[in-house]
Parts: C-alpha cells; structure tokens; sequence
C-alpha cells in the first residue's frame, strides 16, 4: 500500500526538521516543495507532498498517516 502526507507550515527550520524526520522515518520526496506566503502574519509557507510504501496493512481512513 502506498500512503501520502502534504506536510505544511512556515518556512523556518522546524518545518524542514519535520521533514528530515518523515525522511528518516522511510518516506520520500513526491514533487516539488510548494512556497506560498502568508499575508496576514507577514510569513512565507511552504508544503511538501511526501509518500511511502507500506506492506501488510489494509488503508483505513481512520489510520495515522504520520504513525505509519
């Protein structure tokens, strides 16, 4: 089975420690990042599609993306 996450938040170093960890966790880059800005609080954004191929399990969407 194949799952998908697009993680978002402010461009800042916490977003990027998000996706290292999701990196490290056996996911992978899907796409370009995506920068956007945010004119009401004055900062940029940005989101990144990430996949991940899992084995042995059914999807449900009840299930933590982010726990697989």
């Amino acid at each position: 089975m194949k799952l998908y996450r697009f993680l978002t938040g402010t461009d800042d170093a916490a977003f990027c420690h998000r996706v290292t960890d999701a990196l490290n966790k056996g996911w992978s880059l899907h796409g370009s990042p995506a920068l956007s800005f945010n004119s009401q609080t004055g900062q940029p954004m940005t989101g990144q599609a990430i996949v991940k191929e899992v084995e042995g399990k059914d999807y449900h969407p009840d299930m933590k993306l982010s726990e697989q």
